[in-house]
C-alpha cells in the first residue's frame, strides 16, 4: 500500500486526537497517541516537514522502486556494441533480453564488463512472496 507523504497535518491531528477520545486519559494508548501528535507538531514548529514528509515517503517507498535500468537491449550483441562504444558507465544497470546485468570494471587491462545481476522482477518470479 502506498501512503500519502504530502497528509495534511491538521487533519491527521484531528484524527488523532478523534482516536484518543477513545482512550482513558493516562493509559499506554493515550500516551502513544499524544507522543505521536506531539512529534507531528513539533517538526512543523520547526519548519522541517518537507523534510519529514521526504522521510515518510521513503520509509513506505519499496526499495524495488529505487531501481533504475539505464538501458534496455533486446539482444546480447547489442548490448555488448553499446558497452564498447565507451557511453558505458560503471555501475550502470541494464536488462539484456529480459535479464539485469551490472557495468564494472574489467579485472584484467581496461574496460567494462557486464556481471549477472538479477532484476527485481527477476527476483520475484524466482522467489515469490508468501501470500500470507
Amino acid at each position: 500500500m502506498k501512503y500519502n507523504h504530502n497528509f495534511d497535518v491538521d487533519s491527521v491531528l484531528d484524527v488523532l486526537r478523534a482516536v484518543n477520545e477513545n482512550y482513558q486519559e493516562g493509559s499506554p494508548e493515550d500516551e502513544a497517541i499524544r507522543v505521536a501528535a506531539v512529534a507531528l507538531f513539533y517538526v512543523r514548529e520547526i519548519q522541517k516537514l518537507d523534510d519529514y514528509r521526504e522521510f515518510f515517503r521513503s520509509f513506505y517507498t519499496p526499495a524495488i522502486d529505487y531501481i533504475v535500468i539505464s538501458q534496455t537491449f533486446s539482444t546480447r550483441e547489442e548490448a555488448d556494441e553499446w558497452l564498447a562504444s565507451g557511453k558505458a558507465s560503471e555501475g550502470e544497470l541494464v536488462r539484456v533480453a529480459g535479464q539485469g546485468f551490472q557495468v564494472i570494471p574489467a579485472r584484467k587491462g581496461k574496460g567494462l564488463i557486464f556481471l549477472r545481476t538479477p532484476l527485481p522482477e527477476e527476483l520475484m518470479k524466482k522467489y515469490p512472496p508468501d501470500s500470507e
